[in-house]
């Protein structure tokens, strides 16, 4: 009989773990808030931290909304970001006034950079600063957290799903793959879940009103779309169309579509039509009259302003963010414990301790929140300074997350929470902080564009070719090509799709 001998070994293994401070984690979740959703946490932390108070104006320094000496940043005249020993010159009149008063991510993708612009209306003339609205507009991503607000969850869901309301894009579509969401719960909110719990949260999203948000893909919003609607003979083929069919109905080969389908041209042709009247791949759009001018009148963020002599500056709005700090009675009271402790008052000076701790990272979170702002701006506006002055999306230079989170010293994922859900006020109009940013396009002849640029201007052509004869892409490339952009028809293909332009037998019009 042979015996068994059983060993034990001991190895060692280096694991690289994300550990980040309690202000730090408090000050990445209010980089990305909204200022009107920052407002609104700022209140909900006074209601409930008795050691957190509001200071009037004759109190002295405060936290919220006081001034902030920004890094300074000499433009470089390389498209590489800044030089901090070049001189000054007139391009870098550009000013951060902080005096108002009033993640893993793939830069490289078109997916992340939002254009959605917001033209200006009456309530944002230039002249009144009272017209700016600072009001509670109700959004879209307020819609949404109405309805959430109607569902029995648990708290760990409701966190998941507002953080999925505030990563879906202007399409409202969830364009984030699971696992990514899943990595940032952990990171940036300090929530640990399995990815089944945020699927099964995102299930729960795609069941909210429009129809169709939440969905991961174009095909996913129009099939739930389908779902939702009274099964009928036509329904289920526009189902068939969308789920068996896809590749044919984005290509809008029809006859395709019908042959595999088994049914009569006529009969495709009513199918398309009650698809085309029907369905919308762009649910994020689909608000009401009211609900769009509201959006139109967001609140500004950041706010830019261009003097005669062309100096670009910008303050960023604190709207009614009141000035914070630790309360002193509690501070006082906390001390005297100290001097004579006792069992009795042990739990009582643990208690105000948690609270006044509290208090001072959520006024700390605050000051780095306003300084990496700052930061960020100072570098944006440096770059972007002809676009500030001109309005024209051809000014604006290439662009990254990566451009600006190198300039700054700061992690990609810090700039890409900061522009994210922010918007700032121009002469030009108001608009998402993302449309800024674009990659960048070499033309061949030492010359980087971008792509805004490119398609602007592949924009232009399209909208002025004759609908009876609609351009080919091999003929954009030529006319792109003419007008000093000489990009290949498979890059043509990406951008026309990116702005949501048919190929050409689809915008041929009798």
């Amino acid at each position: 009989m042979q015996s068994q001998v059983q060993s034990q070994t001991q190895t060692q293994q280096q694991t690289q773990q994300l550990h980040l401070t309690p202000v730090q984690m408090q000050m990445v979740r209010m980089l990305e808030m909204p200022l009107t959703q920052l407002e609104d946490n700022i209140r909900q932390e006074l209601a409930a931290n008795p050691s957190l108070e509001t200071l009037r104006d004759n109190d002295g320094e405060g936290f919220a909304g006081d001034s902030y000496a920004p890094d300074s940043y000499a433009p470089d005249s390389d498209d590489n970001g800044f030089d901090t020993n070049a001189p000054q010159t007139d391009d870098a009149s550009i000013t951060p006034d902080t005096t108002a008063t009033t993640d893993r991510y793939d830069d490289s993708s078109d997916a992340l950079l939002s254009d959605d612009y917001i033209p200006r209306t009456g309530a944002f003339s230039i002249d009144d600063d009272n017209a700016r609205p600072f009001g509670n507009q109700r959004s879209f991503a307020d819609t949404l957290t109405e309805q959430l607000h109607d569902l029995t969850v648990t708290d760990t869901q409701r966190q998941i799903m507002e953080y999925l309301i505030g990563s879906l894009d202007s399409d409202g579509l969830l364009r984030k793959d699971t696992d990514i969401i899943t990595d940032e719960l952990t990171i940036y909110e300090a929530i640990y879940v399995e990815r089944d719990e945020v699927e099964e949260c995102i299930q729960m999203l795609q069941d909210f009103d429009p129809a169709g948000v939440g969905a991961r893909s174009l095909q996913e919003c129009l099939t739930i779309q389908i779902a939702r609607m009274t099964a009928t003979p036509t329904t289920m083929l526009m189902y068939k169309v969308v789920t068996e069919c896809y590749d044919d109905f984005i290509q809008n080969r029809w006859p395709n579509i019908c042959r595999a389908l088994g049914i009569s041209h006529e009969r495709g042709e009513e199918v398309r039509h009650e698809i085309r009247r029907r369905l919308n791949p762009k649910p994020g759009a689909a608000m009401g009259e009211a609900e769009g001018r509201a959006l139109q009148q967001v609140t500004p963020d950041i706010i830019v302003s261009v003097d005669d002599q062309q100096n670009v500056t910008f303050e960023i709005n604190h709207g009614t963010m009141p000035r914070l700090t630790v309360s002193a009675d509690d501070e006082q009271l906390l001390a005297d414990m100290r001097r004579n402790t006792t069992r009795a008052n042990r739990e009582a000076m643990a208690f105000t301790q948690q609270y006044i701790d509290r208090a001072r990272i959520f006024i700390e979170a605050i000051r780095q929140r306003e300084e990496t702002m700052t930061k960020a701006m100072t570098a944006i506006l440096h770059r972007q300074r002809r676009y500030f002055i001109t309005g024209d999306d051809a000014d604006l230079k290439p662009m990254r997350l990566k451009d600006i989170a190198e300039a700054i010293d700061m992690d990609i994922s810090t700039v890409s929470r900061f522009s994210r859900s922010k918007y700032i006020e121009t002469e030009w109009g108001t608009f998402t902080l993302r449309h800024l940013f674009s990659e960048g396009y070499d033309t061949g002849d030492g010359d980087i564009v971008s792509t805004k640029a490119i398609k602007q201007t592949l924009s232009e052509i399209i909208d002025a070719e004759d609908k009876k004869k609609p351009l080919s892409d091999d003929k954009l490339v030529t006319l792109m090509t003419s007008r000093g952009f000489p990009i290949a028809r498979r890059t043509i293909a990406k951008y026309r799709e990116q702005m949501g332009i048919p190929v050409a037998r689809m915008r041929k019009r009798s």
